[in-house]
């Protein structure tokens, strides 16, 4: 008798398991959608930090710290860095110390003769303030979407520096192909398509607007997609400054375990080499 019920409970669960995988196949079927359809994978970006040989570019991070100063830090922050962070750039201490004084925001404080709140110039040693006071205030000011700070971006994005850069280069009108596909697409007022964002809609307006937007100190051609380039590659220098420092390290390492192995093999040899098996 038990020799025909356990075939019986095995066809059983083989049943109710089929039945579960038909049932999360049925659910997974869900109708297409603009965003599904038409989000586009970032493009690749070159910069110099990339692989494993990467090096940061130090004009170039200068030039995307301009870029980030006078376009991106009207709205987002980058509170994780301190001022003085920026002699890595290249920018010597008296150019530092100019930076923090004549940084538009100023640090909170509190006045000692009335104890009220007020603000002081920033220094070398304080990190970046926050452009907005509480995120009531990002709200009022930006359609009641919340700029993010940046100071880690090209790590908590999929794609890190692609996404920023293409998001950066990416906002144009929704395509006549989407438009035929879903006749019913329109992008909300307030907002702005870019395909390269997972809704399609941001509420960030489009930053970087023409060629010249920028006038780079070093004479660099300041067009759309250079600014991008260089604000992502100070971007990726925030959200890692001890990149060089990680490659240079890994690659010891790994040249380190090159020469052991070899000392190892050798040493195996030498000793068992009158040995005969």
């Amino acid at each position: 008798m038990t020799r025909i019920i356990a075939p019986l409970i095995g066809l059983g669960f083989a049943f109710v398991l089929v039945l579960g995988l038909f049932g999360t196949i049925t659910t997974a079927s869900e109708p297409a959608t603009a965003e599904h359809e038409f989000h586009l994978k970032p493009k690749p970006v070159a910069l110099a930090s990339n692989g494993i040989f990467g090096k940061f570019d130090r004009q170039q991070l200068q030039r995307g710290f301009q870029v980030y100063k006078e376009v991106c830090a009207a709205c987002h922050s980058i509170s994780l860095v301190a001022f003085r962070d920026l002699a890595a750039l290249g920018y010597s201490e008296a150019e530092v110390k100019a930076i923090a004084n004549q940084w538009t925001t100023e640090q909170p404080s509190v006045n000692p003769e009335t104890g009220e709140a007020a603000t002081r110039k920033n220094l070398p040693s304080d990190k970046f303030p926050h452009v907005y006071p509480n995120e009531v205030a990002a709200r009022a000011a930006n359609n009641n979407a919340i700029p993010p700070d940046l100071s880690l971006m090209t790590k908590a994005r999929p794609d890190g520096a692609a996404y920023v850069h293409s998001l950066l280069t990416g906002y144009q009108q929704p395509s006549a192909e989407l438009m035929k596909e879903f006749p019913n697409f329109a992008t909300p007022e307030g907002l702005y398509f870019n395909p390269y964002f997972p809704t399609l809609n941001l509420a960030m307006p489009q930053p970087l607007v023409s060629d010249g937007q920028v006038t780079y100190a070093d004479g660099t051609n300041a067009t759309v997609d250079q600014m991008a380039k260089d604000v992502t590659a100070f971007l990726v220098w925030t959200a890692e400054p001890k990149l060089e420092a990680r490659h240079t390290a890994g690659l010891a390492s790994v040249v380190f375990l090159i020469i052991f192995i070899a000392l190892t093999i050798g040493a195996y040899k030498s000793v068992w080499r009158n040995v005969k098996h």
